[in-house]
């Protein structure tokens, strides 16, 4: 490993290593309102991220900023849509279901075929779409029960740190060359693999999470097949923003994270899959 390696392996422990106990004392200290309210800032951020990506005009950033804050600060505070630690149903199915859907039908074809941004209205409000769609989805989690948040999350990190050793170890075909060189098909496979048997520990514990059906082999099978569909939305969550960011000829989204890049950096495969496991909490959990 080089000097340079090793130094940006060392910004990555130590950014990490300031971020990740402030993220779980949010997770499991803060109040519902308090949590959304503490995201704001990395929606913020993520949202002049995807403006850059999108080569928004400095006014059009700004508008698109603004709209962030504004969209998310009526969702929270906003009588008509009725937050109390998470919104109703039809909110979240609603915001949730949107950005899903985004996700399972319009962004594979996009990688796939390597689609440039449209233009930025059109991108406003996909961006609007995917980050609003992140933001309700982990308060809502959250409010459910900040374990069941962690445990969603750490969906996508375990899929990401396997998918890592595995692509390093047995990693010979590519997975999307032309989008993301270091991913490979093995790398794929292990992520799978992992979040298997993560999913497969998780069913002791689906009582204390609020599920209240059978827990027969027939529901652990269905339960280990929505991991994996997370896993794998998840992957193009991490594919599409590489593909945002080589088509606007830049290596990180930003800078504000050292040694990780942007904030859209980290939280790119949780972009797509935390939607459909809020959607899935507010369907399944009581």
């Amino acid at each position: 490993m080089t000097v340079a390696a090793m130094g940006a392996l060392g910004q990555r422990v130590v950014t990490a290593a300031l971020l990740v106990p402030l993220v779980l004392a949010a997770i499991f200290l803060l109040p519902s309102r308090w949590f959304a309210i503490a995201l704001l800032p990395f929606a913020v951020v993520g949202a002049d991220e995807w403006a850059r990506l999108g080569r928004f005009t400095s006014r059009g950033r700004l508008l698109f900023v603004a709209g962030t804050v504004a969209i998310t600060s009526v969702l929270l505070l906003a009588d008509t849509f009725g937050f109390d630690r998470g919104w109703p149903d039809a909110i979240v199915f609603a915001i949730c279901g949107t950005a899903t859907a985004f996700w399972v039908v319009v962004a594979p074809p996009w990688v796939v075929r390597r689609w440039s941004p449209p233009q930025p209205a059109s991108m406003a409000l996909l961006g609007w779409i995917v980050l609003i769609g992140i933001w309700v989805a982990l308060v809502q989690l959250q409010a459910h029960s900040p374990w069941l948040a962690l445990a969603a999350m750490a969906v996508v990190w375990i899929a990401d740190t396997a998918a890592y050793f595995s692509g390093r170890r047995f990693g010979r075909h590519k997975l999307a060359p032309a989008v993301s060189p270091g991913k490979t098909w093995e790398g794929v496979a292990g992520a799978m693999a992992a979040v298997a048997v993560y999913a497969l520990a998780l069913t002791s514990l689906a009582r204390a999470a609020g599920y209240g059906g059978s827990l027969g082999a027939s529901a652990i099978v269905v339960w280990i097949l929505f991991a994996l569909a997370l896993c794998a939305i998840s992957i193009v969550g991490d594919l599409f923003e590489s593909w945002l960011k080589r088509s606007a000829g830049v290596k990180d989204s930003g800078h504000l994270l050292p040694g990780h890049g942007g904030v859209l950096d980290r939280i790119d495969a949780l972009l797509a899959a935390m939607p459909p496991a809020a959607l899935a909490a507010q369907a399944w959990l009581s």
